[in-house]
Parts: C-alpha cells; sequence; structure tokens
C-alpha cells in the first residue's frame, strides 16, 4: 500500500473556515456551483464510487474540488454551513473496499445539512450505513487514508474525526480551531458514535479505567508517521494565536500562503487549491466565499461568491465532462488519465503573478458584509464575472 511508504501530508484546515486542499501536484481542482433540488422518493446519487440513497431536497453548494471525482475537498452552502476535510491515518486501516470518500461526505453533509451540528449528523449516518473507503488518488496507487472534518456555520464550528465507522465531535463555539492530518480530539468529545469506546476497549487500545482521550486511543504509536503533520498542525496553531483577537479574511490568506510554515505545500503534494469564507452571525448579511480554483494561493486570487438566485454554472472554472467514458467510472478504474483543465486553470498555468484586483474586490465585498445585499441580482455573477477579469489580465500578458 502507498500510504505506508509516504508520511501524512494532505491538508490544514482552520475555522472559520479556510482550507487549503493539498493533493497530488499534477491534480486540477475546479470550482463548481448546484442549485438547490428535490428528488422523488427512491431516487439515487453516484458518487465517486458507489451509489446511495438521495435525499428527498439537496441545498444549493459551492464546492472546490479535484475534477476527477464527484464530491468537494471543501465548500460551502446556501445556509453558510461550511466544511473541509483532512486526510488522517491511525490504528485502523484505511479501507481499500470502495464506499464513500471522505470528499463525497463533505459534499453530501453540505447538501443535507443547514447547520453544522447536522452536518454532523448526517456524515455520522452515512458511515454507519455505507462506510468510508477507495482509492483517493487518480490513479493506480491504492493511496487511501481515513479522514477528519471542519464543520462552521453563522454561530459555531465542530470537528469531526473518524476511524472506519466510528467518530467523535468536538463542539468549537469561541476562540479559534485548526486541524491538520493528525487526530487532535482529546478528552473534550460532544457527539460520539456509540460504540466507539467499546470498539476501542476490544482492540486493547484503552483499558475502560483511564480517562478517555480520542487521538490517543486511536492514532499511530509510531510518532513518525505524524510528524509532518503535527508540524503544520503546531505552525498553524501558531500563525492563528498571533493573530488571536482580530483574524480577519486577509489574515486567513497570508496563513494559506506560508510556505515557510508547510501550509502551503510544494513538491509531489502541493496546495491545489484554498478557500476563505466569511459568514457573519447576522443571518440578514451574505457570506463571502472567497475561493481560488488554482494551485499554489501565493500566486493564486482569492474571488468571492455569494449566495443568490439564478447563479449558473461556473464554465471558466469547470473542468470537461466525459461521462461514463470517464475513468474513473469505467472498470477497472484508472486505466488512462484525461486533461481535465479548465479555462482559468490553463491560463494560470501560464503566469508566475498574483493580480492586484484581489485587495479591490475584497474592499467591495467588506461594504456587503457590514450592509447587506439591496440587489441580489447584482451578485448573480461576482464569481464568474471575477474569473473573467483574472483570465483577461492573464490573456494581456
Amino acid at each position: 500500500m502507498l500510504q505506508d511508504q509516504m508520511y501524512p501530508s494532505s491538508c490544514d484546515t482552520f475555522v472559520a473556515l479556510p482550507p487549503n486542499s493539498d493533493r497530488p501536484c499534477d491534480e486540477v481542482q475546479e470550482v463548481v456551483y448546484f442549485p438547490d433540488r428535490d428528488y422523488k422518493l427512491g431516487e439515487k446519487v453516484e458518487c465517486t464510487y458507489i451509489s446511495i440513497e438521495q435525499a428527498a431536497h439537496t441545498y444549493a453548494v459551492v464546492l472546490s474540488r479535484p475534477a476527477w471525482l464527484w464530491g468537494a475537498e471543501m465548500g460551502a452552502n446556501e445556509h453558510q454551513v461550511c466544511i473541509g476535510n483532512e486526510a488522517v491515518w491511525g490504528r485502523e486501516n484505511p479501507g481499500d473496499e470502495e464506499a464513500l470518500l471522505g470528499m463525497d461526505l463533505v459534499r453530501l453533509g453540505l447538501e443535507r445539512a443547514d447547520t453544522a451540528a447536522k452536518a454532523v449528523d448526517v456524515i455520522a449516518d452515512l458511515l454507519e450505513k455505507y462506510g468510508q473507503g477507495g482509492n483517493c488518488m487518480e490513479d493506480l496507487s491504492g493511496f487511501t487514508y481515513l479522514n477528519s472534518f471542519l464543520i462552521s456555520d453563522r454561530t459555531e464550528a465542530w470537528v469531526m474525526e473518524t476511524s472506519g465507522k466510528y467518530w467523535v465531535a468536538e463542539r468549537v463555539q469561541d476562540g479559534y480551531r485548526n486541524i491538520s492530518n493528525q487526530y487532535s480530539i482529546t478528552t473534550k468529545i460532544d457527539k460520539e458514535h456509540p460504540g466507539m469506546r467499546e470498539y476501542a476497549k476490544s482492540q486493547g487500545w484503552w483499558d475502560g479505567k483511564a480517562p478517555f482521550s480520542f487521538a490517543e486511543t486511536y492514532s499511530f504509536m509510531d510518532t513518525a508517521r505524524i510528524e509532518a503533520s503535527g508540524s503544520r498542525f503546531c505552525e498553524g496553531r501558531k500563525l492563528l494565536e498571533r493573530s488571536k483577537g482580530h483574524i480577519t479574511a486577509e489574515t486567513m490568506m497570508d496563513i494559506l500562503r506560508d510556505k515557510q510554515s508547510g501550509i502551503n505545500m510544494e513538491g509531489m503534494f502541493m496546495t491545489t487549491g484554498s478557500m476563505v469564507s466569511v459568514v457573519p452571525t447576522d443571518c440578514a448579511l451574505p457570506g463571502v466565499h472567497y475561493i481560488t480554483g488554482t494551485p499554489d494561493p501565493d500566486r493564486s486570487v482569492f474571488k468571492p461568491f455569494i449566495f443568490v438566485k439564478d447563479i449558473k454554472q461556473l464554465k471558466q472554472t469547470s473542468s470537461p465532462t466525459l461521462g461514463p467514458e470517464d475513468p474513473v467510472k469505467k472498470i477497472p478504474r484508472f486505466q488512462t488519465k484525461p486533461d481535465r483543465k479548465h479555462p482559468l486553470f490553463i491560463k494560470h498555468e501560464l503566469q508566475k503573478l498574483k493580480l492586484e484586483f484581489e485587495k479591490e474586490k475584497m474592499a467591495e465585498m467588506e461594504k456587503l458584509l457590514s450592509s447587506g445585499i439591496e440587489d441580489p441580482t447584482s451578485v448573480v455573477h461576482l464569481f464568474s464575472d471575477s474569473v473573467q477579469q483574472e483570465i483577461s489580465v492573464y490573456s494581456k500578458k
């Protein structure tokens, strides 16, 4: 298994809520939008590897996702629920059998939950019913992992960490919180799988007498396996602590662009997409979700997205669709690797600059975050227009 040959090194996520998505360096990440929708009883939804029962209603979502799969690394929904996920490894081996990927669970949680707490329940139910597992890379490597999630809404956040079908969740109501590629929930457990402790006891990981710490019980005992992720986890906490009390969207973007800490990754695994969400507690005000849709946030533009009616698919950040001929869908899988570059990715790939209009857009968004939106039609094409502006600048270079 490839996972046994490499140390965990994938993502960093902070509340509230800016994840970096660190993926294989040649992987394209797209930004896509799906409107809310009603479904008939008995309909199915085809996820990356398996089909499951569809919900009666799904909420509108914006997703930043590896272009080859159904789910997402991070995203938000119309109710301002935001979710980012991390790869984690521990005592329990990730499943080779195809089930739901952690990225599928991100999208399903966003489509089916209007609060962060409900998203925890949605993911827990899906884990129990369908499990997690399957190859997490678009090739034949058999790269698998377990998942943790940082989930937020207008009032609170939840950290959810999993091991097979077992899970725990910690509620975060103030301060700050980050997760990386290691278990981080210790003794503060606000929700849990009812059989999680008994399972640990049956495996000899916990004697049933000592205070129960999920991270201590379910983590690798070989600390070298989590050395890289532990370093980034600590660096992320330091960067958040440095700005404690005055953390802004720009602060979060700077953290995600930080290469010295390893949060902005380079090499075989690199930061292929980034997202920062600003979600006011006042329901009358819009949430603004800044998404790059391109790799290396240090030379990418965070472009604003706001949920309003009549948003169309984001064509300039959507990769080509191959339907049933996609190598991910054909058995055996991953026999070929198609070109999945979207128009923005192609233009950005040729450039080595960061555009100045990001700050102008952020200033515009600050006005909306404080006063609201008088005319929703004025922001229907906000993200698409920003992408086109970026492409136009590239074309002039």
